[in-house]
């Protein structure tokens, strides 16, 4: 299974976020830190308003935060609704399949399986887990601790 670059940019967001809790952070910060364009940034950034995990702020003194405590948001949530486009495979795009196999293939069960597993893993991972006490991310993301 390999993760969008749409999935990977939203986790670094949130990290970078979480690492900068007592503030808003710009998109151009996270753009230079975490090394994505501000195109994707936009639209990833868009993206997880609209899903509540950010609170986003335009203006002169805009900038983006959390929406929740960094413990309450899990990772597994994130990567379904950020990977939920794209199918697995292509026997998944039911509209775009060109595959004569679909009708009696039982690999396309196990890889559903293997995906729900895989996001089920990820649904004990929260934001606070992957960041807080991280002292090598967070010299990367930010030069000071997490403040609880």
């Amino acid at each position: 299974m390999r993760i969008t670059k749409r999935t990977n940019i939203a986790i670094r967001v949130l990290m970078f976020c979480a690492a900068h809790r007592d503030r808003l952070v710009t998109k151009s910060e996270i753009a230079q830190v975490c090394k994505a364009s501000e195109n994707h940034l936009a639209q990833v950034i868009n993206q997880l308003g609209q899903m509540g995990v950010i609170h986003t702020q335009r203006g002169r003194n805009g900038g983006l935060e959390l929406a929740r405590e960094p413990a309450e948001i899990e990772i597994g949530p994130i990567f379904r609704e950020m990977e939920s486009p794209v199918p697995l495979a292509e026997c998944f795009a039911d509209a775009d399949s060109t595959c004569p196999l679909v009708s009696a293939c039982r690999l396309r069960t196990a890889l559903q399986e293997a995906a729900e597993a895989f996001y089920n893993r990820l649904d004990g991972v929260t934001l606070d887990g992957l960041v807080c006490n991280n002292t090598a991310l967070l010299n990367i993301l930010a030069p000071e601790p997490c403040k609880h």
